[in-house]
């Protein structure tokens, strides 16, 4: 007759592969989150901007309300912000 086989037997790597694993899954769930960025303000004013040279002109450093400390500098306003009912879009 033929022995046993012992089966199998997880080793360092195989706990570091998995936790691994469970790491980028969490991240990935985390990061999948809704957003928790302020809504642009349903006005006259907000419905009417339609570029990042337009959100500047009041949200720039010397606007009348810069944007906070710590805020991204990127160009794509309303891929975070969303855009109030009637925006007219980029294509303006």
């Amino acid at each position: 007759m033929s022995e046993a086989t012992n089966g199998w037997k997880p080793n360092k790597r195989d706990l570091f592969f998995v936790l691994t694993v469970v790491a980028v899954v969490t991240a990935l769930t985390l990061g999948s989150s809704e957003r928790t960025t302020k809504a642009v303000p349903d006005d006259a004013t907000h419905r009417s901007v339609t570029s990042h040279d337009g959100c500047m002109a009041c949200h720039g450093a010397g606007g009348v309300r810069p944007q906070p400390r710590g805020h991204t500098k990127g160009v794509q306003c309303f891929q975070c912000h969303t855009q109030p009912k009637g925006w007219k879009g980029a294509g303006g």
